[in-house]
């Protein structure tokens, strides 16, 4: 295996966010993180020694191949907004971090239309259109394909399903061939995990740097205080309970 240097990673969390920019009202707030707090939490992961790392690397690590340094993380953008070119790229630019968008590649240079019967005000955001793409491909950004229009696909039929997943190979991703699928599922990602059910953290608009940083111990969407609690508590609870079953043997 070639090595990144240091001890290896023996899991991996993958961070997902949305739009970069400022929500309008409070439904937008969920999955809009603010400029200033995208940078707080990108520096304040520097200073905890994490470092992003590129897809390719973390495929190759998932494949056994490659050895990650511990406190690797994957950063990945879904939809493919504007606010990435404008308020992301600038700040991972100059940390030389990698990320990866994934792309609705039948509204390139359009707008979230898919947003506009759930957001009260009825508000689509721009996306990022080719030139831009372009520009931070050579930044170092990877693309993958988030479908072709953002339908939901638990209740397309076979024809309209396979439409929007091959549509979307065809025109976004081009050679990415969907060799592996990324979940809104939590958690971490080890060793031997399906490829198909890859695990991310949301990044959420309300969430705090120290938010973020409980979320990633964690490898949970609930970085609460209470959930710090209930997670050392429990534990406790198994320290306890394998000295009791020692001391019983």
């Amino acid at each position: 295996m070639r090595d990144l240097g240091g001890p290896g990673a023996e899991r991996v969390v993958v961070l997902m966010y949305h739009r970069i920019g400022t929500a309008q009202n409070e439904w937008e707030r969920k999955y809009c993180v603010d400029p200033t707090r995208f940078e707080q939490q990108m520096h304040a992961l520097a200073r905890e020694g994490m470092k992003s790392v590129s897809l390719h690397a973390f495929f190759q690590w998932l494949h056994g191949d490659f050895v990650l340094p511990e406190k690797s993380f994957v950063l990945t953008f879904d939809d493919g907004f504007l606010g990435v070119y404008q308020h992301a790229a600038p700040v991972l630019r100059e940390l030389r971090w990698p990320a990866t968008v994934f792309l609705v590649s039948g509204l390139i240079g359009g707008h979230d239309e898919w947003t506009r019967k759930e957001n009260p005000d009825a508000t689509a955001y721009p996306l990022m259109n080719a030139g831009q793409i372009r520009e931070l491909h050579l930044q170092g950004f990877s693309y993958h394909s988030h479908t072709r229009s953002h339908r939901d696909l638990t209740i397309l039929s076979a024809g309209e399903l396979r439409e929007e997943l091959e549509g979307s190979r065809r025109e976004a991703a081009r050679a990415a061939g969907y060799r592996a699928a990324f979940s809104v599922l939590p958690g971490f990602n080890r060793l031997g995990i399906d490829p198909y059910r890859i695990r991310r953290l949301d990044v959420f608009g309300s969430d705090s740097v120290a938010m973020l940083m409980r979320k990633i111990h964690l490898g949970s969407n609930d970085g609460s205080l209470g959930a710090v609690l209930r997670y050392y508590g429990s534990r406790l609870a198994k320290r306890s309970w394998l000295r009791a079953g020692s001391l019983f043997r």
